[in-house]
């Protein structure tokens, strides 16, 4: 997500400022809506869908209920958002990943990220970081790149699974660092990082709110954020690109879409809920504790967004000759 967008972002929350909740409410959906989530309960991405389900009943819908449909790493829940009626009952929240990374590793996928959805808004934003055991000898890329020399060029790390965010940027920082990087895809963070801990992977990409209560308590450590300038929350982790790897700096999203042909105005009372929504301070107050960023671009904004990703994804993941199975 680019800094201009960032800054519209900004534009429309003072603008939106003066939204009411009756104002948001006024003509939205009177039946209850079912946001669609591609990921199991209790991982990131059904946190992030549960938090705005809650604070958004009343807003846009008498009722909203998260229907977690995982599979195919997100595809089985954007699949059938797709073929839902486009009457804004059906939602669906998804990493952006899904959106502008799939296209470019599966030869077949069975939605068109560009035609059969009408992007709605991002929910929040959120850095990726690399971790190793606390007991690991580097502290930062480039020691972790020497040791990694010394110990043969070559080293495996750990992700959520194949074709994420987190997949490619391990892979980048291999090539920033000049060594080797064999992934090692799991079903999900948590037993990726089960198996760092027991010494069975030497490091991981992961999202930074996966793994900050493990940097607190002296178990991981990171080696480096995405973020553009360095997290107040944890002030000791330098950020990529203070290292000298500005290539790496970057944020994922989750958002929200509605299957196409979905009436502009469900979209615009959808977006508005949201945003009064994201000025609740109890909202505001969890996902910032979990190192979440609150960012609500406005719907055309969202899709310049994600096209500008799946444009820059393409040479990267290009690059690397990676392809999923279908």
């Amino acid at each position: 997500m680019n800094l201009d967008l960032r800054r519209r972002a900004m534009l429309g929350g003072l603008l939106m400022s003066g939204i009411s909740v009756r104002g948001a409410a006024a003509g939205a959906v009177n039946r209850p809506v079912r946001i669609v989530n591609g990921f199991p309960p209790g991982g990131s991405s059904d946190t992030v869908a549960r938090l705005y389900a809650e604070h958004m009943r009343g807003l846009y819908a008498p009722q909203i209920i998260v229907d977690n449909r995982s599979g195919a790493g997100g595809r089985l829940a954007l699949e059938q958002v797709k073929a839902a009626e486009p009457d804004g009952t059906t939602i669906v929240h998804t990493p952006a990943g899904q959106l502008t990374i799939f296209p470019h590793i599966y030869t077949t996928l069975r939605y068109d990220p560009a035609t059969d959805f009408i992007p709605v808004t991002t929910l929040v934003t959120y850095a990726s970081t690399f971790v190793v055991a606390a007991n690991h000898p580097a502290r930062d890329l480039i020691e972790f790149g020497d040791w990694v020399r010394r110990e043969g060029g070559e080293v495996s790390f750990g992700t959520p699974g194949a074709g994420t965010s987190t997949h490619f940027l391990g892979l980048q920082i291999g090539n920033a660092l000049g060594i080797r990087m064999q992934h090692v895809p799991y079903r999900g963070i948590s037993p990726a990082l089960q198996d760092l801990l027991a010494g069975q992977i030497p490091c991981a990409t992961a999202a930074v709110g996966e793994v900050r209560e493990l940097q607190r308590a002296g178990q991981l450590r990171m080696l480096g954020i995405s973020t553009p300038e360095r997290l107040p929350s944890l002030p000791e982790v330098k950020t990529y690109a203070e290292q000298g790897f500005a290539g790496l700096t970057f944020q994922e999203s989750f958002g929200l879409l509605l299957p196409a042909r979905t009436p502009a105005g469900h979209v615009q009372q959808l977006y508005d809920a949201v945003r009064v929504a994201a000025e609740k301070p109890a909202l505001r107050e969890t996902l910032a504790r979990l190192e979440y960023g609150i960012v609500n671009l406005a719907p055309a904004d969202y899709a310049a967004s994600l096209q500008a990703d799946r444009d820059r994804w393409g040479p990267v993941i290009r690059a690397t000759g990676f392809k999923a199975e279908d």
